[in-house]
C-alpha cells in the first residue's frame, strides 16, 4: 500500500516547464509567399523548432523563458550552400598542396564551416572531402566539439580513372597501389562505390560527369562516365534513399546526368538549349547548382596561391559562359539553387554571389529563394529547414535594410541564429563552464 502511494506521488509530482525562446524584429521575410511579415513574434521551443509564428506583442514570460530581440532588422531564413568544399583552403593551389600532411586538411574543415555559419549559411551540403572530413565535421557539429552549420555530408565523391575526381597531378611512381576511393568503371563498379559512401556516412553521392578546371589532364567539356554509368548510381543511390549531385561542365555530360536521374547538376557552365529545355521539363525535379562568383577570385587571386597556369586558362574559357548560361537557365525555367564552391573561393568571397545572381537575370527575392527554400527542396529537407515556418529549425539569418530593394544587404549580416540560440552564444565542449 505504502509502495503504491508513493508512486502515486511521483507521478503527480508537476515538472519544470520547458523553455521557449521568442524571437522578434521588424519583419521577416516568409520565401513561399515573397512577402514581409511585420511584428513577428517568432515563439522556438527547446528542441530549437519553431513552435508558433504570430505578430503583435510578446506574451507574458516564464522565469525559463527568453526574449531575444532585433527591433529594427529583418530576418530571413538560414541560408543552405548547396556545393561546398570545407577541407581545402582557396589561397593553396596547384603543386602547394603537398607541402602539407595529410592530416593538415581535415583540419582545416572546421573554421571553414564556422566562418560560413556567421556569415548567414546555417546548412552546407558538401559535395566531395578528402578523408571523409565532412561526415567527421558533422558528427562533431551534433555532439557540440565545433561550432558550425547542419551538414549534409558527400563523402568521396565518385569518378573514372583519370577523370576529374581522379588524382591526375601524380606520376606513375607515386600512385597508391589500387583505384582511389570513389574511383569506378563500368555500372557495377560504380554501384559499389555508391554503396561504399553511403555505408560510411554519405548523405548525397557526389559523381564527375565531365572534365573539371581545377584538375590536370581533363577539360571541362569532355564527358568522362557514360549514361549507362550515370543511370547505375542514380539508380543505386535513389534506392538507397540518396540524393545524387553530379560535376558536369560539359553540354553532352550535362545531358547524360538529366537523363540518367541525376538530381542536381553541379556548374553546367557549358550546357546548351537542349539541356536546359530537358532540365526544365524533367518530371522528376532536376536542380542547376552554378557557382557563378568564384572566378573573380580564382582569376585576380589564382596564380599567387599557386595555381598552374592550364588550368586559370580553364577557367577564364568557362567563366562568362557560364555566367550567360547562368540567365539563359533561368529564364528558360530551370529550377535554381545556391552553390558557391567555397573552397575554391574563401567563405568571406561567398556572400557576393547573391549579387551576381541578381546581376545575372534573377530578382533579389529569387536570389534568396534559391538559397533557402530552393534548396531545401532540393535536399528533401523542407521540414527543417528553407523558412521560418512553425515546425522548422529556427534557423535565421538577421541583416539592416530591405534585401528585396538592395541584395547587398545580405553581404553583411547583423547576426545568426541557428535552431534558436545566436551563433555568437554556441560554445564547444572543451570551452564549456564546468557544472
Amino acid at each position: 500500500m505504502r509502495l503504491a502511494l508513493l508512486l502515486a506521488a511521483s507521478v503527480a509530482m508537476p515538472t519544470a516547464a520547458a523553455a521557449d525562446t521568442y524571437i522578434t524584429a521588424d519583419r521577416y521575410l516568409d520565401v513561399e509567399t515573397g512577402r514581409y511579415v511585420a511584428n513577428p513574434v517568432i515563439r522556438v521551443g527547446d528542441d530549437g523548432r519553431i513552435v508558433s509564428i504570430n505578430t503583435g506583442q510578446v506574451p507574458a514570460l516564464s522565469r525559463s523563458d527568453r526574449h531575444i530581440d532585433h527591433a529594427g532588422k529583418t530576418l530571413l531564413p538560414g541560408f543552405i550552400d548547396m556545393h561546398t568544399h570545407l577541407d581545402g583552403p582557396a589561397n593553396i593551389g596547384g603543386y602547394r598542396g603537398f607541402q602539407y600532411t595529410d592530416s593538415f586538411w581535415p583540419i582545416t574543415a572546421a573554421p571553414t564551416g564556422e566562418a560560413m555559419l556567421k556569415l548567414g549559411f546555417t546548412t552546407l551540403r558538401v559535395v566531395g572531402a578528402g578523408q571523409r572530413s565532412d561526415v567527421g565535421l558533422k558528427q562533431a557539429i551534433e555532439d557540440g566539439y565545433v561550432v558550425g552549420p547542419r551538414i549534409v555530408p558527400g563523402g568521396h565523391a565518385l569518378g573514372a580513372t583519370g577523370g576529374h575526381c581522379d588524382s591526375t597531378f601524380l606520376p606513375p611512381s607515386l600512385e597508391r597501389d589500387g583505384k582511389e576511393e570513389g574511383i569506378g568503371d563500368g555500372p557495377e563498379e560504380l554501384r559499389h562505390q555508391v554503396r561504399r559512401q553511403r555505408k560510411f556516412g554519405s548523405e548525397v553521392i557526389k559523381v564527375c560527369a565531365t572534365g573539371g578546371v581545377f584538375s590536370l589532364n581533363t577539360e571541362p567539356g569532355q564527358p568522362q562516365l557514360s549514361e549507362a554509368e550515370l543511370r547505375a548510381i542514380a539508380d543505386e543511390a535513389h534506392q538507397w534513399g540518396v540524393l545524387t549531385a553530379a560535376h558536369a561542365h560539359g553540354a553532352e555530360g550535362i545531358k547524360r546526368a538529366i537523363r540518367a536521374g541525376i538530381d542536381t547538376i553541379e556548374h553546367a557552365s557549358l550546357v546548351d538549349d537542349e539541356g536546359i529545355r530537358l532540365a526544365a521539363s524533367r518530371a522528376r525535379p532536376v536542380w542547376f547548382s552554378m557557382d557563378i562568383r568564384n572566378t573573380d577570385y580564382t582569376q585576380s587571386e589564382g596564380r599567387k596561391n599557386g595555381v598552374l597556369e592550364v588550368n586559370l586558362r580553364k577557367d577564364r574559357d568557362i567563366a562568362q559562359a557560364q555566367r550567360d548560361n547562368f540567365k539563359k537557365a533561368h529564364e528558360g525555367g530551370v529550377r535554381m539553387v545556391f552553390g558557391s564552391d567555397v573552397g575554391v573561393m574563401p567563405p568571406n568571397w561567398v556572400p557576393g554571389q547573391f549579387s551576381t545572381m541578381v546581376e545575372y537575370g534573377m530578382s533579389p527575392l529569387e536570389a534568396i529563394q534559391a538559397a533557402t527554400r530552393n534548396g531545401a527542396q532540393a535536399l528533401g529537407k523542407e521540414a527543417d529547414v528553407g523558412a521560418i515556418a512553425v515546425g522548422r529549425y529556427a534557423d535565421m539569418v538577421i541583416v539592416s535594410g530591405d534585401p528585396l530593394s538592395n541584395i547587398k544587404a545580405v553581404e553583411q549580416v547583423d547576426g545568426v541564429i541557428k535552431g534558436g540560440v545566436p551563433v555568437e552564444e554556441m560554445v564547444p565542449w572543451a570551452l564549456q563552464p564546468k557544472e
